[in-house]
């Protein structure tokens, strides 16, 4: 009893003091990513405790997948009240867990809500020494507010965005739809975000995304990372004929096993393929220029944990003697297939070697109407294996019926007849769809090839469709299109079985 009464009294004291911001989700580390990181965090009294509570939670979502650093992203926070304040300069708190206890220990200071003067105190701050700002690096400033100003937000905004500062918006309130547009930059609808307080946490990943495309647009990057491969990004630096990039990559703990490539003046991105996976690689991409110094941009990237294929596996096309065999994913940590089928019941089974950049096969020479287990098996380039089946059923030999023909019969009537199917057919199947009128049917036995079709005037068309029957399933139909003749044309006669389809 004394435990639960502690470890509720523990609980209550975390929250008031303001310690309650969850654990987020596990995200993969961001380390391709620089610049200076500004939020203009509304601390007035027009914000309840409960909100701002629930902006801290919300910036530490966007922000802990981040590296902090000289070379990496700094954050800052101002405060929007009476008088602006900065509760810690960018070049303070460059770790993870440094920067997470910043924001939870961060306390409103309530009063007005002069929004202009943070935004001048913020253009100041962002481009000064004393603050940590760094000359040359991207800036982001991310405004979250309820929506509301005291004083005139346009004119030091416009500053800051002509100083090349990008402009991200989080509006938690009613603001004016019209006076934030023109505020957040362009285009508006990538850089302004109307949420409830509550619903925060929907807008985390977009706007994560857009702080990234500003800081990686001059840093040398990855993106569509597997477990197998990355496509690395940078900016043009050089023109067609100024020089050409050297590039060097390998895994961090085996410097014996990088790669160099040189690669042309105007190439932008690169995808890296056959990879280890969960394997860090460091990268070095170097701009060498006969006009103008470039420094040498690094990064590292972390291949994910190895993927699993075949997931699935489907069986199409299947005729008497064959059937087609696909599956899914296609990853490049696979160096081939191997396809296993045999019959069921049965002992034989004959292979199948498929290279590993194709997911499907054609297996041929099967017995007609038997059921094969197929098992699909990805041998994996580390030497592992993963396989999975499925059962596959072979049609009956000849199940599709030949040469449908019509004769005319009378003024209403025609006769349908056609070459028998092969295999062990047990009956057919005759349909009658009429372009005006009913439609029917009508079973026969085997031996029956021919019935009389009537409620079909001269003039008049249809469409007309047999199939075979055999104990295990129905086989393959075969349909035509009748149209008869007008009345004033000469007419065909014929003589066989009257079985009629009415």
């Amino acid at each position: 009893m004394l435990a639960k009464v502690l470890l509720s009294l523990f609980l209550w004291l975390r929250f008031a003091a303001g310690q309650d911001t969850p654990e987020p989700g596990a995200q993969p580390p961001i380390s391709s990513a620089e610049g200076d990181l500004l939020f203009l965090l509304d601390s007035s009294a027009s914000v309840s405790h409960y909100e701002f509570s629930k902006v801290k939670e919300f910036m530490w979502d966007l922000l802990h997948p981040f590296t902090f650093g000289p070379r990496d992203v700094q954050i800052s926070i101002i405060h929007i009240s009476t008088t602006p304040t900065m509760e810690f300069p960018f070049d303070q708190y460059l770790s993870s867990g440094t920067v997470r206890k910043a924001i939870r220990d961060t306390r409103q200071l309530m009063g007005d809500t002069n929004t202009g003067k943070a935004l001048s105190y913020a253009k100041e701050k962002l481009f000064s020494g004393e603050a940590g700002a760094r000359p040359g690096v991207p800036k982001v400033l991310v405004w979250v507010t309820d929506g509301f100003s005291t004083d005139d937000i346009s004119e030091p905004m416009q500053l800051l965005k002509d100083m090349g500062v990008t402009v991200f918006i989080v509006s938690t309130g009613r603001g004016n739809f019209l006076e934030l547009s023109a505020a957040a930059s362009q285009p508006s609808d990538k850089h302004l975000h109307f949420v409830d307080v509550d619903d925060l946490p929907i807008i985390t990943k977009e706007l994560r995304d857009g702080i990234l495309g500003v800081m990686r647009a001059t840093r040398l990057h990855a993106t569509d990372v597997t477990s197998s491969s990355f496509r690395l990004v940078w900016p043009r630096l050089l023109s067609q004929d100024s020089g050409y990039y050297s590039l060097e990559y390998g895994p961090s703990a085996e410097p014996a096993r990088r790669s160099t490539q040189q690669l042309p003046a105007a190439l932008g991105s690169l995808v890296l393929s056959h990879l280890a996976p969960e394997t860090t690689y460091e990268v070095a991409l170097t701009p060498e220029s006969n006009v103008h110094y470039f420094p040498t941009q690094t990064t590292s990237v972390t291949t994910l944990p190895e993927e699993i294929s075949p997931v699935q596996v489907l069986i199409s096309d299947s005729g008497p003697r064959s059937f087609h065999v696909s599956w899914a994913p296609v990853l490049d940590s696979v160096a081939s297939y191997q396809v296993l089928y045999g019959p069921l019941p049965g002992n034989s089974v004959k292979v199948l070697q498929v290279d590993g950049r194709h997911n499907s096969t054609v297996v041929k020479h099967l017995a007609p109407n038997t059921t094969y287990l197929v098992t699909v098996t990805a041998i994996y380039r580390s030497g592992k294996e993963k396989s999975l089946s499925a059962k596959a059923c072979t049609q009956e030999e000849g199940s599709r019926v030949r040469h449908l023909r019509f004769e005319e019969v009378g003024a209403d009537s025609l006769r349908a007849s056609w070459d028998p199917a092969e295999g062990a057919v047990r009956g057919y199947r005759v349909r009658c769809r009429r372009r005006s009128g009913r439609s029917s049917a009508l079973s026969v036995a085997a031996q029956v090839h021919s019935v009389l079709l009537s409620d079909l005037p001269r003039g008049s068309s249809g469409s007309v469709c047999v199939q075979p029957v055999y104990s295990h399933r129905p086989g393959s139909t075969l349909c035509r299109t009748v149209r008869r003749q007008p009345a004033t044309e000469a007419q065909g006669y014929g003589h066989g079985e009257r079985h009629r389809l009415q």
